[in-house]
């Protein structure tokens, strides 16, 4: 029996937690989910599209990220979990979902972790950025996608807040594997550019600002590695991924 733990609206819409004895649930609209915890084990991202999104590990070892988009906060788990020592900065638009994240899906309170409310355009374009090594963009509402993470100066601006070797994740929908200003922006700011499409059509793109040359025999090890800790088979991300255009 699913148990509604919490429901209220803002100026954004509607913010519905439930319960299903297993799980917690974040909806923004009806027949939504917006995010999805597992009470036993926070920790193992349970949606395809987030578990592609961790594929990025295969191509860097962060120690400092910016999560823009808070959801449930399942990504700023697992990598407070899974990594020793790393500073996670996250942006939130919406205050509730902060409070509900801390209060219903275990996110961790932490030294290592920011959480900023504010909305993610015009945090990046604050002059107080300090460069990371990961920018994860996962920016939805209860219509879907925000059209802000498709536009060309905020491609540009996620590129300018990573270092040198850094990378964006960036979580679309299959349709915007069409999108012809999308592709020349990522095409403009990156060298390495992969894509996952997940059974659920979504389209996760990791961008990389310089080449990864490792072997597929090489990925294909450090997956397998990682996916012991991980909790979840990251091979299964690796095997679908593509570069950009294939």
């Amino acid at each position: 029996m699913i148990q509604t733990l919490h429901h209220s609206d803002d100026e954004f819409g509607s913010i519905t937690v439930l319960d299903d004895g297993e799980c917690r649930i974040l909806a923004f609209a009806p027949n939504d989910e917006q995010s999805r915890c597992l009470k036993a084990t926070p920790h193992v991202l349970q949606y395809e599209y987030t578990q592609a999104m961790l594929l990025v590990l295969l191509f860097c070892h962060p120690k400092r990220v910016l999560i823009l988009g808070l959801g449930g906060g399942s990504l700023v788990t697992a990598l407070h979990r899974h990594i020793p020592g790393i500073h996670i900065t996250a942006v939130e638009l919406r205050a509730t979902v902060i409070e509900l994240a801390h209060r219903y899906f275990q996110m961790p309170r932490s030294k290592r972790l920011q959480i900023i409310q504010q909305d993610a355009d015009d945090f990046l374009n604050s002059n107080e950025l300090r460069k990371v090594d990961v920018v994860f963009a996962d920016l939805y509402h209860g219509d879907g996608v925000d059209q802000v993470q498709l536009r060309t100066d905020f491609i540009a601006r996620c590129a300018d807040a990573l270092k040198e070797d850094g990378w964006l994740v960036l979580n679309c929908w299959t349709e915007h594997r069409e999108d012809p200003l999308l592709r020349d922006a990522l095409r403009l700011h990156f060298a390495d550019i992969r894509t996952v499409l997940t059974g659920s059509k979504n389209w996760v793109i990791l961008a990389g600002k310089v080449p990864d040359f490792q072997t597929t025999r090489s990925l294909k090890d450090t997956a397998e590695r990682l996916t012991a800790s991980l909790g979840f088979p990251l091979m299964r991300s690796l095997m679908r991924s593509r570069a950009l255009g294939e």
